[in-house]
């Protein structure tokens, strides 16, 4: 999944809300302006930290991912290597 976008479309989801919302309330522009920057603010990281934990959740299970296949060519290798050692003894 492409999550380089993720906070921008975060951001202007909520900015969408909260400008019907303060258009509803009738805000005076003012308080629409403020309220809006606001949660563009707020949105944004919380999308920037939102993001970085799943991309650091994706490295810690790639991460995984490779020691648990090098594990495996490794119990490969010694199987092998036990074949061949046991074949030599007869």
């Amino acid at each position: 999944m492409n999550r380089k976008s993720m906070p921008i479309v975060l951001m202007l989801i909520a900015g969408a809300v909260t400008s019907i919302i303060t258009y509803i309330m009738g805000y005076s522009i003012i308080a629409k302006l403020l309220s809006l920057l606001l949660v563009l603010v707020v949105f944004y990281c919380l999308g920037s930290i939102l993001r970085f934990v799943l991309d650091y959740f994706d490295r810690q299970n790639e991460k995984v991912l490779l020691d648990e296949g090098e594990v495996i060519e490794k119990e490969a290798e010694s199987e092998s290597e036990d074949d061949g050692n046991s074949t030599e003894e007869k």
